[in-house]
């Protein structure tokens, strides 16, 4: 019986990371996908929520809800700040500049010690509450869950959908074309931008409420590249193409568990198989398993 509860939990445990990876590979395709911008700051985005949502509810007592809202709004301020000036950039330099991005988010999550206590982490962070009850237990946690990568779906199905996404895949196709239509494609970039940053940051305060302890660690540049390898090889530019990306990336590192391999081989083969996987389809199925727009193009 002790057996198959502790096989419960942890299936509800690999079910919320799939939750929370889907959410933040969705919100990246938006970007990478739908606009045809490749960022590789999403984890700075992801922490930013992590680390508000901490910071609010460990010492002011915030709402779970409100925190997710304030958390969100620091987002979309983080992701204004950098993409007024970045976002006139294109294709190689864009990518250095979320680099930069990344590395200056990472390096104040790690050495700003008198807020987020540098490399100890914050610790003691209390579990969600909805209308004053506690959600405690894994299979709770799994509905909250789902219900916020429902929405997320819901936000990027519509917005891919709409005149707005018409223009945003204009970009991704030939910006100088859709400019020369008078479309202002910077504003619509900032935009997109904004609601990409809002998305991951509600990843990340769903990250930190459930883990009760957040770290810099969990917010590196190898964190932004998982998730374009989930955008990638799930399929960009596609409605279920990062959902599936995110469950073959979550699951891949537990299947390597019932082989047996210590836990240091079993990491190091992670990150090969993660970097296999991105090499593999970039040359062989661009468009990734289930996507229509390859990055080839």
């Amino acid at each position: 019986m002790e057996l198959r509860r502790s096989d419960l939990d942890y299936l509800l445990h690999i079910l919320i990371l799939i939750g929370i990876y889907a959410i933040l590979a969705m919100s990246l395709d938006l970007l990478v996908g739908h606009t045809g911008l490749l960022s590789v700051a999403h984890a700075a985005f992801y922490g930013l929520g992590a680390y508000s949502a901490a910071l609010l509810s460990v010492h002011f007592g915030i709402p779970f809800v409100l925190s997710v809202i304030l958390g969100m709004l620091t987002a979309i301020l983080a992701s204004l700040i950098f993409s007024l000036p970045s976002l006139r950039l294109h294709d190689d330099y864009f990518v250095i500049a979320t680099f930069a991005f990344q590395m200056i988010l990472f390096g104040i999550f790690n050495n700003w010690t008198g807020m987020t206590r540098g490399p100890f982490g914050i610790p003691g962070i209390p579990p969600p509450s909805i209308l004053g009850l506690p959600i405690r237990s894994r299979i709770a946690f799994v509905f909250l869950v789902v219900v916020f990568a429902v929405l997320c779906f819901q936000i990027v199905s519509r917005i891919s959908m709409s005149p707005f996404g018409r223009v945003l895949r204009g970009i991704r196709e030939d910006e100088t074309f859709t400019r020369a239509l008078g479309k202002n494609t910077v504003r619509f970039k900032v935009l997109i931008f904004a609601v990409s940053a809002a998305l991951a940051a509600s990843a990340g305060c769903l990250y930190a409420q459930y883990l009760s302890f957040i770290a810099p660690t969990s917010f590196t540049v190898m964190e932004s590249i998982l998730v374009i390898s989930m955008v990638v090889i799930g399929g960009a530019g596609s409605r279920w193409g990062p959902i599936v990306g995110a469950i073959v990336l979550v699951t891949l590192p537990e299947a390597l568990r019932f082989v047996g391999l210590p836990n240091d081989v079993a990491a190091n083969l992670r990150q090969i198989a993660y970097g296999g996987g991105l090499v593999t389809m970039m040359m062989f199925r661009p468009q990734g398993l289930i996507g229509k727009y390859g990055f080839g193009r």
